[in-house]
């Protein structure tokens, strides 16, 4: 079996352009993968393109080697455009390699370790407004909120960290309090809470502060409270604070895990399957996290291809915590897929006998939503004296 073509079709859904990989052989087979990242469509395409004379050939079954081939023999060491690219690329060979087998993606990871996959969503299923506008409001904040418990859910994901930047306010402190304080009162004890600071503090101390805040409402965990490559602060940050610190999502490849693996300096880590290398390489980090008892929460705002790669990861990973899923960001993203793996049973997964990932794209469908610039609510970044800062 060799591989003959690798094309991409790209999907717009308003503040990501899903980025489809598609594997073909020379026996009528292929495989999907996902190369989803934000506002770096056109590189990663691009990138696709470039890495696929190095494929051409070369047998996809040889997941490994082909990992090998496209980190080694493009010479540069690849960010994060390049280890999308890869990442979709060996989505779709692990695809192959379980149709050729004739058996699902999670046994050729290992097999299953669960019965069922635990998840979180954001408010709104994934609306852009209710996940990035309406937890600065309290009463939108709560309504959302209640609307995701009566449709099952028991874990969400909020992002009501103001822009910040290397010393807090009282009035953002109290705000951040009140607005945990309702929330948990709003949802009651049984339902997790995980609060995003998207990176938006600028110093340790900041971070902290507001940590301290959020404490008292017991969440599930606080996912990046500082941008990564901070390892010493990640440190100080947890021997400081007393609920679980998490982060990974902007972590390339299993190097970049290292040191804040082996330093204790976070509980959770959350590679991203789109941009950590895929399958293999979150197998390598979540094999390290394991050695460190570190727990792993994959990142996954993503696409449906990228889903149902998750869903494979999680149930194949024993330190695997909780997936998770963005599935309504766009009313129509169940469109663009004529079978899918996932199904959901209130607060879980469940664990599906596919074939390969058990995914199959509507082409028809995905062409009505061509590449389009997407929204970027990443401008609006700015304090009130006009100072940049992380979104």
């Amino acid at each position: 079996m060799k591989i003959v073509d690798i094309k991409t079709t790209i999907v717009n859904a308003e503040m990501r352009n899903w980025v489809f990989v598609k594997v073909i052989t020379d026996n009528d087979l292929y495989g999907w993968g996902e190369a989803t990242v934000e506002w770096k469509t056109r590189a990663v395409a691009g990138a696709i393109d470039d890495l696929k004379p190095l494929l051409i050939g070369k047998d996809p079954r040889n997941i490994k080697q082909n990992f090998q081939i496209m980190t080694k023999h493009g010479f540069w060491k690849m960010g994060v455009i390049g280890m999308t690219a890869i990442s979709g690329i060996e989505h779709a060979l692990w695809d192959i390699l379980g149709k050729s087998l004739n058996t699902s993606v999670w046994q050729l990871l290992g097999g299953k370790v669960r019965d069922k996959i635990k998840i979180y969503t954001h408010l709104g299923m994934g609306d852009m407004n209710a996940v990035y506008k309406d937890t600065m409001d309290n009463q939108k904040l709560n309504d959302h909120a209640l609307e995701l418990v009566s449709k099952g859910y028991k874990a969400f994901k909020v992002v009501f960290i103001p822009f910040t930047h290397h010393t807090n306010s009282i009035k953002n402190l109290k705000n951040v309090n009140k607005l945990m304080s309702s929330l948990r009162e709003a949802v009651g004890d049984e339902i997790d809470i995980m609060v995003d600071f998207h990176g938006r503090c600028a110093s340790g101390i900041s971070a902290i502060q507001y940590i301290k805040e959020l404490e008292p409402y017991n969440p599930l965990f606080v996912e990046e409270p500082i941008l990564p490559g901070d390892n010493k602060t990640f440190l100080q940050i947890k021997n400081s604070i007393n609920c679980p610190l998490a982060t990974g999502e902007r972590l390339i490849g299993h190097q970049e895990f290292e040191e804040i693996i082996s330093n204790r300096a976070i509980d959770i880590a959350q590679p991203d399957l789109n941009h950590c290398g895929g399958l293999m390489e979150a197998k390598n980090i979540s094999a390290a996290a394991s050695i460190a008892n570190i727990g792993i929460a994959p990142h996954n705002p993503n696409g449906p291809i990228a889903g149902a790669a998750a869903l494979h990861f999680a149930a194949s990973t024993p330190n695997h915590i909780i997936q998770e899923v963005m599935d309504k960001s766009v009313p129509w993203y169940d469109d663009v897929i004529e079978s899918s793996p996932i199904t959901r049973d209130g607060a879980y997964w469940k664990i599906p006998d596919t074939i390969g990932f058990g995914v199959e794209v509507n082409e028809k469908e995905a062409a009505k939503y061509p590449f389009k610039q997407e929204i970027m609510p990443i401008t609006d970044a700015y304090l009130d004296d006009g100072t940049v800062v992380d979104w």
